[in-house]
């Protein structure tokens, strides 16, 4: 019987960015309730009070910035609650479960997409995983050109697939 090794397929720059919105919009309906019971029933009303003060610029820029830092240093801002580290540890967390478990956040699930170790294919360990989360600050802070570099990687590998030896596969069905 003849060794028929798996060739994989790529999962590419745009069927990504797609699976990325998916996931966004899945934390905003989760999120938003959560927040809420956080931070009180008017978290929505804040938020978008502070969302469009911080947008509405005023031409003087030492303005605009001393706006955005007040709305940012009130104890009882919307937009800094997101920063609360209660929050972003649910985030990092259910995120990598749902990398180690499932290959996939709901997003890449849709697209039918999996994170697969580079080479063998295999589940990558929960270390890698966590590896690959704090990677993403890699790709994104240069102006998100880890993230556009998966548009040209033969492997449609982000920078943090890279860092983290994995690589995003079409799921076998």
């Amino acid at each position: 019987m003849a060794d028929t090794q798996r060739v994989p397929e790529y999962v590419g720059f745009w069927k990504r960015v797609l699976a990325f919105f998916v996931d966004v919009l899945v934390i905003v309906v989760v999120l938003f309730p959560l927040m809420m019971a956080l931070y009180g029933g008017g978290y929505l009303d804040r938020l978008g009070s502070e969302f469009a003060a911080m947008l509405t610029s005023t031409g003087d820029p030492n303005a605009d910035v001393a706006r955005i830092q007040n709305v940012l240093s009130r104890s009882d801002s919307a937009i800094a609650a997101l920063l609360d580290i209660r929050v972003q540890i649910g985030l990092i967390v259910v995120t990598i479960l749902f990398w180690r478990f499932r290959g996939a956040t709901p997003g890449k699930m849709l697209v039918k997409a999996r994170i697969v170790k580079v080479g063998t294919l295999d589940k990558p360990s929960t270390a890698q995983l966590t590896g690959r989360f704090f990677a993403y600050l890699v790709s994104f802070f240069p102006a998100c050109l880890g993230f556009l570099w998966i548009a040209f990687d033969k492997r449609k590998q982000g920078w943090h697939d890279k860092l983290a030896g994995t690589v995003v596969v079409r799921k076998e069905d």
